[in-house]
């Protein structure tokens, strides 16, 4: 069977760090998203993988190439217009000549989910089979009902509570006959212009194909759309990660739980790293500082003296000053932090944090949320950003600067200052 992985969105909700980079190669756990992906597809027994791209179509297949050093064979097609995942899928019909397993590139799921979707699909042979799992917001996805615990009756789009007959969400994993390129050509096009797989699954319902649903627990199944979900990828990650600690450990410094230090990666004296977190290659972390669980450090990074960070992300080549604090955030590559930057995660009212996500203000429901940095900030030192604050790529925040409403990329922010001429007289 072959895998079809879908992997044209920009990711615009997870602005600005996507703006350089498309957000199947957004790194947890020092791997990129689809990576991730990939790995649970080759673990679960299939090695060939057709992947549609769009955005930064040439990064993904820079990164990825043939496939050969993953253990894959791998090809790709262009989607050269992003019209909807329908249409997406059709593109790969040349490719296909009988069942094949279909996913979302931006979703962190198990091995043994695609091995239940596969094992259900060729035990009942029906025109399709999908993935569920239970969710907390039945509001915010795609619910699927079904009669008898396995067969779909019906998909609604982010139903309302009231409408919402079931907790149970579509999963963004399938195994197709290739019946579905069918219903493809006869789906319209909804009110965005975009055709959508979801319709063509209702077209087969609608033809009494049988569409069968495969159940699987929230625990090994993360939807990435947002930016605190990064959080939560990064936390699965680290959890299932097989740590090892391969480079220099000064003594004096204390490594506690599951950690991984890479060959080339330096931990210096009278730095305390709690699991679970991860130190990419050539990093240079301390001394002195705090490395919190749930953290994982890009390559080629420098944390300086007396440094915390707490439940981040932090990507490749950053330089983090001394006696600087990073908590729940996401701070892009090549970014500069002056000493004493402090990203604040926690309101003074102890109330949920909120981000403005594709310019609406968005409950994120956390009370610990820091700040996400794009690409190549700087701030000065002493630079003081809000919870919840996003500044946009090659941004300067200036020193003693309180942050406290996003800032979009390519801008510098100066704390202006009133100088009054002493009289000498006086």
């Amino acid at each position: 069977m072959k895998a079809v992985i879908l992997a044209a969105g920009e990711g615009t909700r997870l602005q600005p760090i996507t703006s350089n980079r498309p957000k199947h190669l957004i790194k947890i756990g020092g791997k990129p998203i689809l990576e991730h992906c990939l790995a649970a597809v080759k673990n679960s027994g299939i090695n060939e993988v057709l992947i549609v791209t769009h955005y930064m179509s040439d990064a993904i297949r820079q990164y990825f190439g043939d496939g050969n050093k993953f253990g894959l064979k791998i090809e790709y097609v262009e989607q050269k217009v992003v019209l909807g995942t329908g249409n997406a899928v059709s593109m790969v019909e040349p490719y296909v000549k009988e069942n094949f397993l279909l996913t979302y590139g931006d979703l962190l799921f198990a091995a043994k989910a695609v091995e239940d979707v596969i094992s259900l699909h060729q035990e009942e042979k029906p025109a399709a089979t999908m993935t569920v799992v239970p969710v907390e917001k039945p509001e915010n996805y795609g619910i699927v009902e079904l009669e008898n615990e396995k067969y779909v009756t019906r998909i609604i789009e982010k139903p309302s509570r009231e409408q919402a007959q079931s907790n149970l969400a579509n999963a963004g994993i399938y195994v197709f006959s290739t019946e579905i390129f069918e219903k493809l050509r006869e789906t319209p096009a909804s009110i965005r212009g975009e055709w959508e797989i979801t319709d063509a699954i209702s077209l087969l319902l609608k033809s009494g194909r049988t569409v069968a649903a495969s159940k699987i627990s929230s625990d090994v199944w993360i939807d990435i759309g947002r930016p605190w979900d990064l959080f939560e990828a990064n936390c699965w990650a680290l959890m299932r990660m097989h740590h090892k600690i391969l480079g220099i450990v000064e003594n004096g410094a204390h490594l506690i739980g599951q950690v991984t230090v890479a060959e080339t990666a330096r931990i210096r004296s009278g730095a305390y790293i709690e699991g679970p977190a991860f130190i990419d290659e050539e990093s240079d972390v301390g001394p002195n500082c705090y490395i919190r669980p749930y953290t994982s450090i890009g390559k080629k990074v420098r944390i300086g003296n007396a440094c915390e960070v707490k439940n981040s992300i932090i990507m490749d080549k950053v330089h983090i000053g001394h006696l600087s604090y990073i908590g729940d955030s996401v701070i892009g590559e090549n970014c500069n932090l002056g000493a004493g930057t402090i990203t604040a995660n926690y309101r003074l009212d102890t109330g949920t944090i909120k981000m403005v996500v594709k310019d609406k203000v968005a409950d994120s429901e956390r009370r610990k949320l820091g700040v996400v940095l794009g690409d190549n900030v700087k701030t000065g030192i002493n630079a003081l950003l809000m919870p919840g604050i996003k500044v946009g790529s090659g941004s300067w925040v200036g020193p003693n600067l309180v942050v406290h409403r996003d800032l979009p990329p390519n801008t510098v922010a100066l704390l202006r200052q009133d100088v009054e001429k002493r009289n000498s007289k006086l």
